[in-house]
């Protein structure tokens, strides 16, 4: 039988098309998060896919999907904080089907009060206490053993072995007499970090964390607030408010917040990131670099063709993984990020310098220039002192590229240098304690954290002396400027990004009212009297407030200013009750001479009271977080450091 020639052509036609490969089979899981006594949704659960990089964090239904997964069978984890971690193990997936699993998670009273106790891990302190307590079956309270074992050795020589942690002392604010100084200056702290390491130590580790690791201003601006957004054409707004001190009854507390304009993020300028990464040995941990790659794989999700991406990597040298890629490439990205892999020692010095060149290389004029360094800060071959790193950077942030640091891990968190590195370069430092915490820096506050609006921001306060006694800044020990630099240009400060609130409390005495607490006063002069006599002149006025701010891109600083009376009336509002109750709290973890009459049932009353809006399960999370510490047992702190 012969074929007629025109059919013959399109048969040989047919064959000659190379036909596509077929690609790998695939499936999906998807399904439910459930409280299992109240059989309420549990919002911002993580589902992990056990031993793969797959995760999906719930939304408000307890709803989650994992889309993408080859074939075969897995055990499935679900988690969150207040709850026992369930595995569904023997799940099978179909290629291009749904398998669902639904979890309901029990609510654990003990799972941070009880952990089975490891000799060799425990400091020598805590020891003693262990075998007096220890339990038939091995278990013991270890929260309260180590918050003993604290109040008598500091975190940095408890003998752990192999913790290599180091934070800043902080020596907290005094209050000041308005008479010997009625001006408060500082630099705003976007920064957030001490919040996810304070969840790190009560949640993971079942222990409180080290007082210098607690940064109260840090804790509070954790949290989204509903401030106004500017009407004007300034970037930001200032919101006040005057309330009681739950902890001291007889003063008095002022909230100042600045709320930086909201850009949406189709209109955000297109973005230069050069992500520097250490792939160091000390980064093997899962909780170091796979953590790393896992909140890349989100980032890379929302980048824009106009986007571009580079990936610069360190050990012991630096190198170029990825050129700079535009944003709709995400294959070609995401096939980078998973050839990643630790190994080495850390030359951070010459990583930094090999990131900037990239940056710089693909300066995008009026876009978003931005090095994105994720570390444990175990910076230990090449420059590696502070000093000689912030001079690096500082010079390096006169290119006009942003720097943004990402910390990790647990045992060598070197947060007072990478807290340092951010602030001289111009940027924010976030700590990544799980992938919940990586999808809300990189992915809820996208703007807020990679975008920036206004640059060297500082506050300037003049207190009212006819109103006020004495006040006292919560936080910000290392952000504090003297009162000449809030004129002066040069002078850095603080970066606000898309959408960020920032937010700063002082604690005050009103003129008139009698207090225990020391102010600090300076001795009297001989050719002049200090301060100047009270008077009504400012009226109900209780202080004034001005910002200071730049343009991302300007020299010039811009002013900003308003009056806050004293007499506002009203009840507080539900963000102000919120903030006290979190800054109560990290008087409670500092131990601070400070707190007054701070007590943690009151801290969780209030919380839960003032959960809001709460989309994000934030809040939610705090009141969780407030109550594992009464399970640990604060007792510890008792005793003054």
């Amino acid at each position: 039988m012969s074929l007629h020639p025109v059919r013959l052509l399109v048969l040989l036609a047919s064959l000659a098309i190379p036909r596509p490969c077929a690609g790998p089979e695939i499936g999906r899981i998807e399904g439910h998060l459930i409280d299992r006594t109240s059989k309420a949704p549990i919002v911002n659960a993580q589902v992990t896919v056990v031993g793969t990089s797959l995760v999906a964090i719930t939304d408000t239904r307890g709803f989650y999907r994992i889309d993408n997964v080859p074939v075969g069978t897995y055990t499935l984890q679900g988690r969150f904080i207040g709850y026992k971690p369930k595995n569904s193990s023997g799940v099978r997936v179909t290629a291009n089907q749904t398998t669902k699993v639904d979890f309901h998670l029990e609510r654990s009273t003990t799972v941070l009060e009880q952990v089975v106790v490891d000799g060799a891990a425990i400091a020598p302190a805590s020891r003693a206490y262990l075998d007096a307590k220890q339990s038939q079956n091995g278990v013991v309270s270890l929260g309260r053993a180590r918050a003993d074992s604290y109040a008598q050795e500091p975190w940095r020589h408890q003998g752990q072995p192999g913790n290599r942690e180091q934070y800043d002392v902080i020596d907290e604010n005094p209050f000041i007499a308005v008479a010997a100084d009625p001006l408060s200056t500082f630099s705003i702290d976007v920064d957030r970090a001490s919040y996810s390491n304070v969840r790190r130590f009560i949640v993971q580790d079942g222990q409180l964390p080290p007082r210098d690791a607690v940064r109260i201003e840090e804790l509070v601006n954790y949290f989204p607030y509903s401030y106004a957004e500017p009407d004007g054409d300034a970037p930001l707004a200032v919101d006040a408010e005057v309330g009681a001190a739950p902890w001291k009854p007889q003063h008095r507390l002022v909230r100042i917040g600045l709320q930086a304009r909201r850009l949406h993020l189709e209109n955000l300028p297109p973005s230069n990131f050069v992500f520097l990464l250490d792939v160091s040995g000390s980064m093997m941990p899962e909780n170091k670099l796979p953590l790393v790659k896992a909140a890349m794989r989100m980032l890379v999700n929302e980048l824009r063709a106009k986007d571009h991406v580079a990936i610069v990597v360190y050990a012991g040298s630096a190198g170029l993984v990825l050129p700079s890629t535009a944003g709709d490439q995400k294959e070609t990205i995401l096939a980078a990020i998973d050839r990643l892999e630790a190994g080495g020692s850390t030359a951070g010095g010459a990583g930094i310098r090999r990131a900037y060149d990239e940056a710089v290389a693909h300066f995008i004029r009026g876009g978003n220039n931005r090095v994105i360094l994720a570390t444990d800060g175990d910076f230990n071959v090449g420059v590696s002192s502070d000093a000689d790193m912030v001079q690096l950077i500082e010079e390096r942030r006169k290119t006009g590229v942003f720097l943004t640091v990402l910390g990790v891990g647990e045992g060598n968190l070197q947060a007072a240098k990478m807290e340092k590195l951010a602030d001289h370069g111009n940027g924010n430092y976030a700590y990544l304690d799980n992938i919940l915490e990586a999808r809300k820096v990189l992915v809820h506050e996208l703007g807020g954290t990679l975008y920036t609006v206004a640059k060297d921001v500082k506050i300037q306060v003049e207190w009212n002396p006819a109103r006020v006694r004495a006040y006292r800044l919560i936080g910000y020990e290392n952000r504090m400027l003297r009162n000449e630099d809030f004129t002066d240009d040069k002078k850095d400060a603080g970066e606000v990004g898309s959408g960020h609130s920032v937010t700063a409390l002082y604690e005050i005495v009103l003129a008139g009212t009698e207090t225990d607490v020391k102010i600090r006063m300076p001795d009297s002069l001989r050719y002049q009297q200090r301060g100047a006599t009270p008077s009504t002149a400012a009226g109900p006025e209780l202080l004034f407030v001005k910002v200071r701010y730049k343009a991302p891109d300007g020299d010039q600083s811009r002013l900003i200013s308003r009056p806050v009376l004293a007499n506002a009336a009203g009840a507080p509002s539900v963000d102000f009750q919120f903030q006290t109750a979190v800054a109560e709290f990290g008087l409670l973890l500092r131990n601070s001479e400070n707190r007054g009459k701070a007590n943690l049932d009151h801290v969780i009353a209030v919380a839960r009271e003032a959960l809001g809006k709460d989309p994000e399960g934030y809040r939610a999370e705090f009141v969780k977080l407030a109550e594992a510490v009464r399970g640990i047992g604060i007792a510890g702190r008792d005793a003054p450091r």
